[in-house]
């Protein structure tokens, strides 16, 4: 059984609870926009951290992470790309690689809005945790916690940070 903490576009911005909300947490999930060295780095001090590079990432950030990362835990296939829309709506980039072979999981980011939702036609859970970050046109900061066990996804929560500007 693994617990994991799941968020995405940071933007730069390090916020003590992210450790505080996935302090029960066996890994911390970044759904790309890390935004800076410095905040991957808190991450990957806090737990092990598993994460993919977005549109905002400079070349510290390209380096260190891949644009997308499939991998298997817990008997759950999971797909992991900051740009990747969602069911109905995938973007190109990932649509063909989506149909040909569904992942169990397809978390993405990039458009700052939370979304849980099941692809009836792939047997695919998506997940867009939202964003973490301060920067971006979003009113609450989500993350999402999660347990994955035996092949199942279980005890989806989402949290919910204070509003912009407070």
């Amino acid at each position: 059984m693994k617990r994991i903490g799941l968020l995405s576009d940071t933007h730069g911005h390090w916020d003590a609870r992210y450790a505080r909300h996935f302090a029960e947490c066996d890994e911390v999930w970044h759904a790309g926009d890390i935004g800076s060295l410095e905040v991957a780095e808190s991450f990957e001090a806090f737990r092990p951290f598993r994460a993919v590079r977005g549109n905002i990432d400079g070349g510290d950030i390209r380096l260190r992470y891949p644009e997308q990362q499939r991998f298997t835990i817990e008997g759950v296939d999971v797909l992991i790309k900051h740009i990747g829309g969602y069911p109905g709506h995938y973007d190109p980039s990932i649509r063909s690689a989506l149909r040909a072979n569904p992942p169990t999981l397809f978390i993405s980011g990039h458009s700052h809005i939370l979304r849980v939702m099941h692809d009836h036609a792939l047997n695919t859970l998506h997940i867009n945790p939202g964003a973490a970050g301060i920067h971006g046109f979003h009113k609450v900061r989500t993350l999402v916690r999660f347990t994955i066990a035996d092949g199942i996804i279980s005890d989806l929560e989402v949290i919910e940070l204070s509003p912009l500007g407070e």
